[in-house]
């Protein structure tokens, strides 16, 4: 460890928990894990270790659960571990100006996009809703803005047609744990160049809301496709069928016209589900009904037809 920095990790999700592991695996030392406090998860509602806190805990580091960093004891405590440097990932909880000024060399934030675009909660959705056709990690430094600080170190990765928002999660996890490693061996070395943010060039990733699920097909195919890879895992994008919720993991566009009104069910076999849209059609490939699990439409078919019927009625 005489070359390693000693880290401060902070972050609370998966994606937090692969640069946490990166570190965990390199040459520098993480005193300590700063995460969320556990959550009610699952049918039972119990309490729920975040990914980042199990790792730590199965590497034997302490973790620290605060419910915010403002209390000036969380504070001194924080200080108390002596950290060279804090990393922060997807964290969850306001880093106050105290906290950013304590280690030495200050706050790193793993951002899953091309700063300044797609600032907030949910760059990685939002890119895919939007029809980006790149997106990116960012390491930044961070200041007291939400997104706000210079740009350290960028990686680019193309968004495919076929990436949901978990593949590029997984893909954006990896590639922004190497950039992390990368950035903290430049900060050593002294080459590392900070490039402000230009903020008239800033877009707001909100945080996603149940509601933006339900598609709405009177807009074009290509736009509902977007919607199902951008909500797959969670919330998973859904339709309205005989008063419940028909959900849509998996379709692809087509450019074949109708003048069937939008949510009727053209056509059904094995390759899919056709649905007329505002503009083309949406081919369902996978889809779930309540209480069910996820099927192929070819077994969905097998005990359910939906040809004619309109879906997103009530």
């Amino acid at each position: 460890m005489a070359n390693g920095l000693k880290i401060l990790f902070a972050g609370t999700p998966e994606f937090a928990a692969t640069t946490l592991q990166a570190l965990l695996d390199s040459e520098h030392s993480v005193c300590a894990a700063y995460t969320q406090p556990d959550r009610p998860a699952g049918r039972g509602r119990k309490l729920k270790a975040s990914p980042v806190k199990a790792l730590a805990e199965a590497h034997g580091i302490p973790v620290r659960q605060p419910a915010s960093l403002r209390d000036s004891e969380v504070q001194r405590e924080l200080a108390g571990f002596g950290a060279d440097i804090m990393v922060v990932v997807a964290y969850g909880l306001i880093l106050p100006k105290a906290v950013l000024e304590t280690p030495p060399l200050g706050a790193l934030n793993v951002h899953a996009s091309l700063l300044p675009r797609w600032r907030g909660a949910a760059p990685i959705q939002r890119a895919i809703l939007a029809g980006d056709h790149e997106t990116g990690v960012t390491i930044m430094q961070m200041d007291e803005g939400l997104d706000t600080g210079d740009m350290l170190l960028k990686v680019r990765t193309p968004i495919n047609a076929e990436d949901t928002a978990q593949t590029l999660h997984d893909r954006l996890a990896r590639l922004g744990a190497e950039a992390l490693l990368e950035t903290l061996r430049r900060l050593q070395a002294g080459s590392l160049t900070p490039e402000p943010q230009d903020d008239s060039q800033a877009t707001y990733a909100a945080k996603i809301d149940k509601a933006e699920a339900r598609i709405d097909w009177q807009q074009p195919a290509a736009a509902i496709d977007r919607q199902v890879r951008a909500f797959n895992p969670w919330p998973v994008a859904f339709t309205r069928l005989d008063g419940d919720n028909l959900r849509i993991w998996q379709a692809r566009p087509l450019d074949a016209p109708s003048d069937a009104p939008p949510g009727t069910v053209l056509a059904e076999g094995r390759e899919g589900i056709d649905v007329a849209c505002g503009e083309g059609r949406l081919r369902i490939t996978r889809l779930q009904l309540p209480g069910g699990r996820p099927l192929d439409a070819e077994a969905f078919l097998n005990a359910h037809h939906l040809l004619g019927r309109r879906l997103g009625e009530e």
